[in-house]
């Protein structure tokens, strides 16, 4: 392929690129604002995969978005449950009402990942042959929607004095010895 080739072709793929885009502007940015997710969260091992969980569900990925949302639940769940060294548990629905009744996390919380572990996860995780009859859209949107109930009870902050942000439940915080925590910022604008 010639270099007068080779331009022509990324030309032509900028164009379908920006054309695709301006097509899908409108949903994306509805899908988008319709999570609610949590804008500013503390950075762990699972905050990037939270928000690309986001980004696939706003550009149309939405058996994507499932699966990512089912893992970052898990990676969570196994996050609080060591923060409040609690044992871990594959019956995760039955052990959710043991740390509700610690006050380890509200009902809310609870019920949200209980919705998101019941939502298809060996099927979609096995892509057994259930998966074609599956509402992806819709299972999706419930996911994000809890994930971001999930993100903003267990990473919650307030503003205590100009420009310090102090965490809700600092055991969920990994603060440095100056006082200050590392943050996964998203849309400043959302959440």
């Amino acid at each position: 392929m010639t270099e007068m080739d080779e331009t022509f072709r990324r030309d032509e793929m900028r164009r379908a690129f920006v054309s695709e885009f301006e097509q899908t502007l409108e949903g994306r940015l509805d899908r988008y604002l319709e999570i609610q997710h949590a804008g500013i969260v503390a950075h762990h091992h699972f905050s990037p995969a939270s928000s690309e969980c986001i980004d696939l569900y706003r550009d149309g990925y939405f058996l994507s978005a499932v699966m990512v949302s089912q893992a970052v639940a898990e990676g969570i769940w196994r996050f609080v449950l060591e923060r409040n060294g609690q044992p871990s548990s594959d019956d995760r629905p039955a052990i959710a009402p043991t740390l509700v009744a610690a006050g380890t996390i509200t009902r809310e919380c609870a019920d949200a990942f209980i919705r998101i572990w019941k939502s298809f996860r060996n099927d979609v995780h096995h892509m057994n042959p259930k998966v074609a009859t599956i509402p992806f859209k819709t299972l999706a949107q419930r996911n994000l929607q809890d994930l971001g109930v999930i993100e903003r009870e267990l990473f919650a902050w307030t503003v205590t004095e100009p420009g310090k942000m102090t965490p809700t439940q600092p055991k969920y915080w990994d603060t440095n010895p100056d006082g200050t925590a590392t943050v996964f910022l998203r849309n400043p604008w959302v959440g």
